[in-house]
């Protein structure tokens, strides 16, 4: 395994042939390892805030990532002055075009967080949407090669179960995959707030936080005349803790907040708004994708 390891880190990713060769013995014992780490993985939130272990910790796993987490659908007000009517564009919709600028698409058997935690209120079968040339290299166990309609279907199914998109770059992805190069991969994940890896995020380093950012014009507010102070929205459902109850009202930390959306979801007096410049956020998302993903 350590031989494995310092292969994929320090001399590059094998090339096709030798991929196919090692794919499948690879399964065992990644997932195994994933097995025995993963439900612990606050402890490596703890780890990421040790002098010299944060840079080890972030070459061999987090280093180029950038990852946008769209809003969902339903959490968007829609009728904006920054759009005519009729033209909001939903956050899925940017989904949808990625999916349409790559050749190749993979939807995973199994979402690795919610399997191995293991997650009781969210689909554990809604894995990952992995994308382009390097995807060719992932294990035909743990998905299967789809159309670019099967792809938008399962981000469908992903919305209507409640999970929250997060598009981009990840190296995590190539390291327990065991494929590469990175710029070569687009990932789709679908996360949920109580057992998905961003709900480490928080107690880690802030230079890891920073590689999660809100989508290009979104917008996330409080209307303190609405609010009830109920406190509702601070329980469990922000993955970046940027919700929280001041004087009696909720109050969102802007520099914490990912605009994921799931506070207006959950708050039962409709005082949570999120608003979204839907030009400015589909042509900057794409253009900050396509800067570290061959697309």
């Amino acid at each position: 395994m350590a031989k494995l390891l310092f292969s994929h880190f320090f001399w590059g990713v094998p090339d096709i042939g030798e991929r196919e060769e090692k794919t499948m013995s690879r399964s065992r014992w990644m997932l195994t390892l994933v097995d025995k780490t993963f439900p612990r993985d606050m402890r490596w939130a703890w780890l990421t805030k040790v002098p010299g272990l944060r840079q080890i910790i972030e070459f061999m796993f987090f280093q180029g990532d950038h990852l946008i987490i769209l809003p969902r659908n339903k959490t968007v007000a829609v009728g904006q002055e920054v759009d005519q009517p009729g033209q909001m564009a939903l956050p899925t919709e940017l989904a949808d075009q990625l999916i349409d600028s790559m050749d190749y698409h993979v939807i995973m058997n199994f979402c690795l967080c919610r399997t191995y935690m293991p997650c009781h209120d969210y689909p554990r079968d809604l894995g990952c949407i992995f994308m382009g040339e390097a995807a060719r290299g992932i294990n035909p166990e743990w998905g299967r090669a789809v159309s670019k309609a099967e792809a938008k279907e399962h981000i469908q199914k992903c919305e209507e179960a409640g999970l929250v998109h997060v598009v981009g770059k990840s190296k995590l992805d190539t390291v327990w995959l065991g494929i590469g190069p990175g710029e070569k991969l687009l990932t789709i994940c679908n996360c949920c707030p109580c057992c998905c890896i961003t709900r480490i995020i928080p107690h880690s380093h802030k230079i890891f936080g920073e590689k999660l950012v809100r989508a290009p014009g979104v917008e996330v507010f409080v209307r303190e005349d609405d609010c009830v102070g109920c406190g509702t929205c601070t329980e469990n459902m922000c993955i970046m803790g940027a919700i929280s109850m001041e004087d009696g009202k909720a109050a969102i930390d802007q520099d914490a907040c990912r605009g994921c959306g799931r506070c207006v979801e959950a708050c039962p007096a409709d005082a949570i708004s999120l608003t979204i410049d839907s030009k400015f956020f589909m042509e900057e998302s794409v253009r900050q994708i396509g800067a570290i993903v061959s697309m």
